[in-house]
């Protein structure tokens, strides 16, 4: 399976199952759209025919290079990973690498659009105490197997108001990790409100990662990350992150907005994240239900995806200027990436990785927290939800019926198993919208590098 696009001045092939990527003439480009389908001498003529221009020799040249391509296994690569995808996530026996530990099921902000219900997840308010936060710890460790590296994401909710219980839980995790041969990497996920000098020296030293959530202009993050009073954050936030950030050295972090049906034109909150002098930026489509005022509309979306495009042209303007910066989403590794593992089991939800609330509850991410359907367990007493946990290790790519002839499927891995259980009550179901947004985003990131491929080509020249 092959998919074609033109994208940023270049005809781009990517040859899906073997991730080989191409930028080619238009001569090669037309060729290999019909290659499978004509036999040589009538893809011969289809070609001069469209192509007046090219010599004969030239046209029967690019059909050998088409096929050695092809005999070299970088084109019309057949697949052959859907075999491999249920045996993956049982070769893992169960090992949990990575806990999302809810230390704060309530917030100082009161943001509408939030998943999280303002941080309490259609629940009580509570904070996670120390020794339930330990279990957590000691639960992970136990069930990790030989994996060394654990992570561990400190969320909410806002977890910096429960900030003791998480130095403690740190200080807790540092003193364990050697004699239990483990190495601990934590992420704290932050609104911004409670940061001080206090806060950012801890995350200096502790924190492998700090998320930090802004969505850029002023007007557009006051109109939904309030308080409670209704009082927008933009001018009390802003000036801490820009000290958090000035401290880490402008590395590991970044900030993570969300854009809505008010602000489909999100390129302009990119901008301003610049101006304000942050570097490492994520920006999300809000995902809630279709009536919701938030919710992108189909003209919506096709802003956002011209956005995309002049997103990934912005990035190489400013990286040609020598002020370079990243798109979280653009980040892309073609010659080597995620394992197969990882582009055909996804995530982990649910199997490697869980999130974890204030009482030690078990779920499988931080997004199906309080839906009982389904709960895991709990900390102290293991697992007994195997029927739910069943259904997360069979969550694959080749699960989901609309993904196997997508191009985009091992980019993807079948996308969040959340959002598709919001959007279609089956956590092997599609969310349509987002599958659009995040091909549009994979064509400009795969763009992105073959244009730096071609500056980097030339600078060698």
């Amino acid at each position: 399976m092959i998919h074609q696009y033109q994208l940023g001045g270049y005809n781009i092939v990517l040859d899906v199952c073997s991730g080989a990527v191409h930028a080619v003439d238009e001569l090669a480009y037309d060729m290999i759209g019909l290659f499978e389908s004509l036999p040589r001498e009538e893809l011969l003529a289809a070609a001069a025919q469209r192509h007046p221009e090219a010599p004969a020799e030239e046209i029967a040249d690019c059909y050998t290079q088409i096929e050695e391509l092809k005999n070299a296994g970088q084109l019309f690569t057949p697949d052959a990973f859907e075999p491999l995808a249920g045996q993956f996530k049982e070769k893992s026996g169960g090992v949990i690498k990575a806990l999302c530990l809810h230390v704060a099921h309530t917030c100082n902000l009161n943001c509408s659009y939030c998943f999280a219900s303002q941080g309490k997840y259609n629940g009580e308010r509570a904070v996670m105490s120390f020794e339930v936060g330990k279990q957590a710890l000691d639960f992970l460790v136990a069930h990790s197997g030989t994996r060394r590296n654990l992570e561990v994401d400190f969320f909410g909710g806002e977890p910096l108001m429960n900030f003791e219980v998480v130095k403690q839980l740190t200080a807790y995790a540092r003193s364990i990790e050697k004699d239990a041969h483990k190495n601990f990497r934590f992420t704290l996920t932050t609104n911004g409100m409670l940061i001080d000098d206090d806060v950012i020296d801890f995350c200096n030293r502790e924190m492998s990662n700090v998320v930090l959530s802004l969505d850029g202009r002023k007007e557009v993050h006051d109109r939904f990350r309030v308080d409670y009073a209704g009082n927008g954050s933009w001018e009390r936030i802003v000036p801490k992150f820009q000290k958090l950030v000035a401290a880490r050295g402008g590395k590991n972090y970044y900030m993570r907005g969300t854009f809505t049906h008010h602000n489909p034109d999100f390129l302009n909150d990119i901008r301003t994240m610049l101006d304000l002098g942050f570097t490492e930026l994520s920006m999300e489509p809000v995902v809630c239900a279709p009536d919701d005022p938030s919710a992108l509309t189909a003209e919506d979306r096709a802003l956002v995806m011209r956005q995309y495009e002049e997103l990934a042209e912005l990035m190489l303007e400013r990286e040609r200027s020598g002020k370079p910066f990243t798109f979280y989403h653009y980040m892309l590794d073609l010659s080597g990436g995620p394992c197969i593992y990882k582009r055909i089991s996804g995530c982990g939800s649910g199997t490697e990785y869980m999130a974890v609330t204030p009482w030690g509850d078990l779920y499988p991410c931080h997004q199906f927290v309080g839906d009982e359907h389904f709960k895991l367990g709990d900390i102290w007493h293991g697992l007994d939800n195997p029927a739910v946990q069943g259904e997360f290790a069979a969550c694959n790519v080749y699960a989901k019926p609309e993904c196997r002839d997508c191009w985009a499927r091992l980019y993807c891995s079948g996308g969040c198993a959340a959002n598709a259980f919001h959007a279609t009550g089956s956590i092997t179901g599609v969310y349509e919208a987002g599958c659009e947004l995040f091909r549009k985003r994979m064509e400009c990131a795969i763009m992105l590098q073959v244009a730096r491929a071609a500056d980097a080509a030339g600078e060698d020249e």
